[in-house]
């Protein structure tokens, strides 16, 4: 029997996990909560003879008051890292008005993080926004962008002193594209003009919000998470090659490039490989699958990240998962991936971290409960967390620093 190849990572990596606000902490009252039970969103669920009541995010994971039991996850994997999101709407309900107990149980729970030696990585803005901010225009109008500004400067410097990792925006493009082209999302909008309203609103938001990060504390290092899809050109084509550049350029680049100047590290999220073959789509035979239909491609992380390289800054993988409720491709598709990771560091990616998506099961946005992207699988009635065995896979890489080829 071949002994396997032992592939370590470099010292002071971070392994961790990722989540949002929205999806695990349960009892928010925001633009997402208001969308899931609008009379357009149910008739459009019955229709496709869904039970509505199953995309309603509610009390989702309840983490918000689960906190000992997320970090008791967190610690039985070894995470050295952890990122998640605040809510927007939980610490300024009102214009304005900021809840101080809110800020307070944040604080609360990143001082727990730190206490077991887990470095938090906080998103400020993971897509919802308060009904007052989308009842102002959201983010097609500009008048969100001085309010953003505002709970940026109030919850920065409220939980500046243990939070070293900002990422200000979660996937832009993806919002902006499923909220106001594919018509998905709340607004449900389908309209170019607003797509580009949106985008334009969404640098304009981050450059601001990262000179006002920095001015609190210069040593804060400010990034976003971006949404990067390997785009491979089938049989090196020309036609096929000329759709990737365009592609790589409006998706993949456009937005970081908009904001180069503005970042100290760039966080990449991982899901989907598109191969180009005269159109775009990602029709290819995998070998897995995961149980919402995506092709599992580890592969394409590390021409994702060779990419990245040009930046020239520290890249974490702010993302990276698959949905699988019997837990049959997780520790595969993590080791893979990983490998691919450890390839792209080996020829001179500045790879930092990565953090695995999810930490526990969560509601997933407009797919409501049904895909189970945790390594910990949540009993939505009575919030217990269970290790699935790829959990145990996982923490064998984290408190070993390595994987195995």
């Amino acid at each position: 029997m071949d002994e396997k190849l032992e592939l370590r990572f470099p010292k002071q990596f971070l392994w961790g996990c990722a989540t949002s606000a929205h999806q695990i902490e349960g009892g928010l009252t925001n633009d997402w909560s208001d969308w899931e039970k609008s009379e357009r969103r149910t008739k459009h669920l019955q229709k496709l003879n869904l039970n509505p009541a199953d995309f309603i995010s509610g009390l989702a994971a309840n983490s918000f008051v689960e906190q000992n039991a997320d970090i008791a996850c967190m610690k039985e994997l070894g995470l050295n890292a952890y990122r998640f999101s605040v809510d927007w709407s939980r610490i300024e309900p009102q214009p304005g008005v900021f809840d101080e107990t809110a800020l307070a149980t944040y604080l609360e729970f990143i001082k727990k993080l730190r206490a077991h030696g887990i470095e938090p990585l906080l998103t400020l803005w993971h897509w919802p926004v308060p009904l007052w901010a989308r009842d102002l225009g959201g983010w097609q109008s500009g008048k969100i962008i001085e309010p953003f500004l505002r709970f940026v400067e109030k919850t920065v410097n409220y939980l500046n002193q243990e939070v070293n990792f900002w990422i200000t925006l979660n996937e832009p493009t993806v919002y902006t594209s499923q909220s106001f082209l594919a018509g998905v999302w709340p607004p449900q909008k389908k309209s170019l003009l607003a797509y580009y309203q949106v985008i334009g609103n969404l640098i304009k938001a981050h450059r601001q919000a990262y000179d006002i990060i920095k001015k609190i504390d210069a040593n804060n290092q400010v990034g976003i998470a971006s949404h990067n899809i390997y785009f491979e050109a089938k049989g090196n084509k020309p036609i096929n090659r000329w759709l990737k550049a365009g592609a790589d350029w409006w998706w993949n680049d456009r937005f970081l490039k908009k904001i180069d100047d503005k970042q100290d590290f760039i966080g990449l999220n991982y899901y989907f490989h598109n191969l180009i073959n005269y159109k775009f789509g990602r029709h290819h035979d995998y070998e897995k699958y995961s149980d919402m239909s995506w092709g599992l491609h580890p592969e394409g992380i590390y021409h994702l990240l060779k990419d990245l390289k040009k930046y020239n800054k520290p890249i974490y993988i702010t993302e990276n998962g698959l949905a699988d409720k019997g837990d049959q491709h997780r520790s595969w598709y993590i080791n893979e991936v990983l490998q691919k990771v450890h390839q792209a560091i080996e020829a001179g990616v500045p790879v930092k971290g990565y953090f695995h998506w999810s930490l526990i099961d969560n509601f997933e946005w407009s797919h409501g409960f049904e895909p189970r992207f945790g390594l910990f699988e949540v009993n939505f009635q009575t919030f217990e967390r269970l290790a699935r065995p790829s959990a145990q896979f996982y923490a064998d890489i984290c408190q070993h620093n390595r994987v195995f080829k």
